[in-house]
């Protein structure tokens, strides 16, 4: 008896064979190459955009809040508001006023930080916060929690230190406030005067000397909220 298998049949067998070796060593190419390959640009854009939402937490509190901060002096010029002291507490509740909490809360808030700053004639405290978001949809959602027409309420609340020139930095005493949004932050500023007067106490208003208040926190939120490309070869990237 003849066992032998016909031609076609070996034929058949052996660019099955064949077909599966070439599928195999494919796979395995691309495996390897996918391992091996440099990050793409989505990626890298991707990597960015994590690295700017985690900068709250991973960035030194001097670097979010310098300890000068240029601005524009009224008379021409740029002068600089100094740092008096930063808040080591990032509790969204209790920095800003209540009815602002509650829209912080809904909208995913992971952190206030706080920091309170003087101009350089020393008559007038802003304390500047930043409040970080999940994203920049929830960012854009928080923000319609702040007045934009300059009322401090609801807002940020100011931040004291006892001992130092913002001792008397009290919530009655705030005059102005300003809200900005890049990214998932927000930047919110309060300010009134270093005497602390009461701003119902206050007579006319001078809204220019509050005007620095704004231009700081654009400052901080410029630096905050600006993605830069990974650096693969820098160890503080992973790629």
């Amino acid at each position: 008896m003849n066992n032998a298998r016909p031609w076609p049949a070996l034929v058949a067998a052996s660019a099955l064979t064949l077909v599966c070796a070439v599928a195999t060593g494919v796979a395995g190419s691309a495996a390897g190459s996918e391992l091996t390959r440099g990050p793409s640009t989505s990626e890298l854009h991707a990597a960015a955009k994590r690295e700017v939402a985690e900068r709250w937490r991973t960035w030194q509190a001097g670097r979010i809040f310098p300890a000068t901060l240029p601005y524009s002096a009224e008379q021409g010029g740029e002068e600089r508001a100094s740092r008096v002291g930063i808040s080591p507490r990032t509790a969204c509740a209790g920095s800003v006023d209540a009815k602002a909490a509650r829209t912080l809360r809904a909208t995913g808030c992971r952190a206030v930080l706080r920091a309170t700053y003087i101009d350089a004639l020393q008559g007038v405290m802003v304390t500047v916060g930043v409040v970080a978001l999940p994203d920049e949809v929830d960012a854009a959602r928080a923000k319609s929690a702040f007045p934009e027409t300059g009322k401090p309420v609801p807002g940020l609340r100011p931040l004291a230190f006892e001992g130092t020139i913002a001792d008397r930095f009290t919530p009655p005493v705030r005059q102005v406030g300003s809200v900005r949004q890049a990214g998932p932050y927000l930047v919110l500023t309060t300010a009134g005067q270093v005497d602390g007067r009461p701003a119902k106490a206050v007579g006319e208003q001078r809204p220019t000397i509050f005007a620095f208040a704004a231009e700081i926190s654009e400052h901080v939120l410029a630096d905050l909220s600006t993605p830069r490309m990974p650096d693969c070869a820098s160890p503080e990237w992973q790629c």
